[in-house]
């Protein structure tokens, strides 16, 4: 088992994202507000995908801009399932536990952020 980085499928913040991501477009599968749906499953999507593009680029800089937009997803994504809950489009269980697995992912990305930002200036 190695504990280095050296791609973006290594990170544990990118896997739990993926995660979440496939929760979310199973959760939504039987959704029928189309543009909800996609709306949420496209937040979902971001959040990995940011991490990866943020983790290829070539800047501390760039690397910390891709984190805040992923973390914005992430809070795009936990106001989408708050109303999903509110109009009934998932159960209440799923929707706490999707909520908490956004709360660890924000978590996690604003840990990462501030470590890139005071000791890779």
């Amino acid at each position: 088992m190695k504990n280095s980085i050296e791609k973006f499928e290594d990170l544990n913040v990118w896997q739990e994202a993926m995660q979440l991501a496939k929760d979310i477009y199973q959760v939504f599968a039987q959704c029928n507000d189309y543009g909800f749906r996609d709306q949420t499953r496209r937040a979902a999507v971001s959040i990995p995908s940011n991490i990866a593009e943020g983790f290829d680029r070539q800047t501390n800089k760039e690397l910390i801009q891709f984190l805040y937009i992923a973390k914005g997803s992430v809070a795009e994504l936990r106001t989408q399932l708050h109303l999903a809950i509110t109009f009934n489009y998932i159960d209440n269980s799923s929707g706490l536990r999707l909520l908490e697995q956004t709360r660890k992912i924000s978590a996690m990305l604003f840990k990462w952020i501030e470590v890139r930002k005071t000791k890779f200036k």
